[in-house]
């Protein structure tokens, strides 16, 4: 995932790798077949190590999704870079890495 790792290095800058416990949010904008979302997470993961965070160990909460552009789909809050995204027809990533949320589990 050379794509992702150079896009990380060119968003992500000069920024400290983060500390502790991280969550990934990864969703792939897609036309036409798409990857099963099983299959999406871990390469992505791989490739931020020792750039967003140190390990991937870090990482203890992922939220992947994949969304075909050709259905209409509604935004809350849209970052910039994902508006900006949105207007080119190639298939995406699109990744937020933020500090993890609580570590308890509620049911």
């Amino acid at each position: 995932m050379q794509a992702v790792q150079s896009a990380a290095k060119r968003y992500w800058g000069t920024e400290s790798p983060f500390i502790g416990e991280v969550m990934v949010t990864i969703t792939y904008f897609y036309d036409g077949t798409s990857l099963d979302v099983d299959n999406i997470p871990k390469p992505i993961l791989d490739s931020l190590v020792g750039l967003v965070y140190s390990d991937d160990s870090q990482v203890s909460d992922i939220l992947c999704r994949k969304r075909g552009r050709n259905r209409k789909l509604r935004f809350q809050n849209p970052s910039p870079i994902l508006l900006l995204s949105l207007q080119h027809p190639a298939q995406f990533l699109h990744i937020v890495v933020a500090n993890a949320p609580s570590l308890e589990v509620a049911f």
